[in-house]
Parts: structure tokens; C-alpha cells; sequence
């Protein structure tokens, strides 16, 4: 049985024309009702990563957002806006996010609720491969369903994040760093994403393709034009058509090519049905994508005592531009191993102990965290 997945050409953040782009996606779905019924209360779960203005293409946009509530809102659905930012997860920390991504004044246009809860809650996940039980944010007990709401990005750690990747934000701020602690690994840590998307089972899933970020993504990247709204029932589906638009092979996605290995989509067109406007209007040869290994390289084929050298040599590092940091040590807090020290108000690290999650380079709010990889690495990486 082929998935829907629908492609609605919008090329400006023109609020009645993203509405009409996002009631043309329904349609194309087979209807809002066919999701969520009136009376329900409907979480849209955002990508907001972190304070950043909605012009830096790090975030999900306000206007896009907007829209999407009010047709929602006027079908008779209840909605709440959220979502868990990279840092501490309190209150103080959700009112800035939103007030500095034009969530705050969207929300309040259209009437939408925001969420201010910072509980906690534990979701048993007998479906998942790795995570049998999830630490998860309380509001999703609190709606009776969830929209995924992403931004179509490039990422400097996981290739590119997407519908799949936008459900780790039900994972409380700092509880981010522990899984990235745990999974070490590309295999395991894309596996845990998949696994929190398994769980949460978004009913829906949009992404905002109006304007996309290439390069050094999720937050340091550079703005770029894609002109889509792009939404499907199916996050994995929808993944894969947004990387063919950009093109990106699905499989060298990590998630993707375990949502392939786990029989949720076949990674291709094979299981898609294409609604809407035609995917050769999107599809573009020139937008960067950062490369990145999901492999060691040396395991197996080198003595372990030269291993740790090796990967030490050309894995990707973190790289701080003191010229452009603040000092804020929001990279020293938000490290999962803690291997960076400030020192004279200057960040340290210690790549002995770096997993190269590269959470100091999402979270930085000067983006001074440059990710180096080595000359060599990129010409193996093209192997």
C-alpha cells in the first residue's frame, strides 16, 4: 500500500498564502477529518531548538506555524504549541524560546495555547528496538494528538533532520544529552530516534520547506530557498521525499536507513504516492549538505590500541572561534560528557572524552562552534 505524501508549491512566508498551501495538503491527505476529529486537542510539536530569529531557517516559522493552528482552530480543534529546546527545560527557558522565535505572538493571534508545563513523565515503548521506556514531556498527556511540525534542514551530526528526528523535542532539555551520552554510535543513536517516533505516533506530520537550512545545520547552517510545504501521515514517507528534494540519497540518512531496515518505508518512491504539485518543481543539485560518518572506519581492520589514534586524528572535532564567543558557556552546560571546561571565560574541551555529538554547536548562540573535519575524512567520506 503506497503513502500519501503531498507537495504544495509556496515560495514566501505570505501568511494567506501559506494557509492556503497547508489547506491544500489536507485536501491532498484525504482531509482533515480523516486525522482528528472537532473537540480533540492536537499538540503541534515544533522544531525550536532554541532562541533564534525566525530568518535564520534554524526553526520552525512563525507564520507557518500560525497558519497551521488557525485551520486547525477553525475546523473546531483545540491546539497547543510546544516544545522541549535544547538546555534546561523550565519555564523561564520555554517563554524566551517562544517569545524569540515569533511563537509567542503567532500563538496568542490565533488563539492557541502554549505550553508551559515542565513535567515529566515515563512512556513504555514495547514497539521500540533500543528504548523500551522514554523520558518524555507531560504535555503529550494533556492532547489527544500530535502534529509533527518540522523545518527541512541539513545536520551537521545526523546528515539531515526531519519529521523523524523533529519527535526527539518530547525528550526534556537536558535528559537530550543523556541519550546522546548512551548512543555513542551513529547506528544506535538514529535507532533511539526512530524508536521515540515510534512511540509518540504523530497522527500527522507537516514541514515547513518554504525556506530550508543547508550546510552547517540545525543552527549554524545557511538559509535556502526550497519553496514546499511538504506533509504526509507518515514522517518517515515524508523524510524521504524532502531529502529527494534536495538531493540527498534517503538511505544516507541515518534514520531513514533504519525506518528502511525496520520495514516503516522502503526508502524510495516505490511505497509513495505523490500528491499535488510535481516534484520536479522542487528538486535542486546545489544544496550543501555536510558530510558524516555513521561508521568507524578503522574497527576490525586496525589493533585497538592504534584505534583510539586513528579516530582521534580524523574523526570531526569541535573548533571554538573565540572571536565570536560570548562566554555564555551554554556549550560547557549542554555537554553530555562534560569534557568542556570555561576557561578565562573561554571554552576548553578535552576530545579525549568528545562522543562528537556535537550538542556545543546546536547550542551555541553566537555560533562560534565550528565543526572541523579533517581533509582526509572528507575524501573517505565520498568512498
Amino acid at each position: 500500500m503506497e503513502t500519501i505524501v503531498s507537495l504544495v508549491e509556496c515560495r514566501e512566508y505570505n501568511y494567506e498564502v501559506v494557509k492556503n498551501s497547508i489547506i491544500k495538503s489536507l485536501e491532498n491527505l484525504g482531509g482533515l477529518d480523516k486525522f482528528i476529529k472537532k473537540g480533540e486537542t492536537v499538540l503541534l510539536k515544533l522544531n525550536l531548538i532554541m532562541r533564534k530569529s525566525p530568518d535564520s531557517a534554524a526553526t520552525t516559522h512563525p507564520i507557518f506555524t500560525k497558519a497551521l493552528a488557525e485551520v486547525l482552530i477553525e475546523n473546531g480543534i483545540n491546539v497547543v504549541i510546544g516544545d522541549s529546546p535544547g538546555g534546561p527545560y523550565n519555564e523561564r527557558m520555554l517563554r524566551l524560546v517562544y517569545k524569540g522565535c515569533g511563537i509567542e505572538e503567532a500563538a496568542q493571534q490565533v488563539g492557541a495555547k502554549l505550553n508551559y508545563n515542565t513535567n515529566t513523565f515515563e512512556i513504555k515503548n514495547e514497539d521500540g528496538l533500543i528504548l523500551k521506556n522514554i523520558t518524555a514531556i507531560e504535555v503529550l498527556n494533556e492532547v489527544d494528538k500530535v502534529i509533527s511540525v518540522s523545518k527541512l534542514k541539513t545536520h551537521g551530526m545526523m546528515t539531515f533532520t526531519g519529521a523523524v528526528k523533529n519527535m526527539f523535542g518530547i525528550v526534556p532539555g537536558i535528559e537530550k544529552a543523556e541519550y546522546h551520552y548512551r548512543f555513542k554510535q551513529y547506528e544506535s543513536f538514529s535507532n533511539a530516534l526512530v524508536d521515540i517516533c515510534v512511540a509518540v505516533k504523530p497522527v500527522l506530520s507537516f514541514m515547513d520547506g518554504i525556506v530550508g537550512m543547508e550546510g552547517d545545520g540545525p543552527t549554524a547552517g545557511t538559509p535556502k530557498e526550497v519553496g514546499a510545504v511538504i506533509a504526509s501521515e507518515s514522517p518517515y514517507h515524508l523524510d524521504v521525499a524532502a531529502t529527494s528534494i534536495i538531493g540527498l540519497k534517503p538511505s544516507k540518512v541515518p534514520t531513514i536507513q533504519r525506518s528502511i531496515e525496520r520495514g516503516l518505508c522502503k526508502g524510495n518512491f516505490d511505497d509513495i504516492e505523490l500528491k499535488g504539485d510535481d516534484i520536479e518543481t522542487f528538486t535542486m543539485n546545489d544544496f550543501f549538505v555536510p558530510e558524516a560518518r555513521s561508521i568507524d572506519i578503522f574497527d576490525g581492520r586496525v589493533p585497538k590500541f592504534l584505534k583510539g589514534i586513528l579516530n582521534n586524528l580524523f574523526e570531526p572535532k569541535p573548533v571554538f572561534k573565540y572571536k565570536k564567543c560570548i562566554g555564555c558557556s551554554d556549550c560547557a552546560k549542554s555537554c553530555p560528557p562534560k569534557v568542556i571546561d570555561m576557561v578565562e571565560k573561554r571554552p576548553v574541551v578535552n576530545l579525549d572524552g568528545c562522543i562528537r555529538c556535537f550538542c556545543c554547536h546546536e547550542l551555541c548562540p553566537a555560533e562560534a562552534v565550528h565543526i572541523h573535519r579533517p581533509l582526509l575524512m572528507k575524501f573517505l567520506s565520498k568512498l
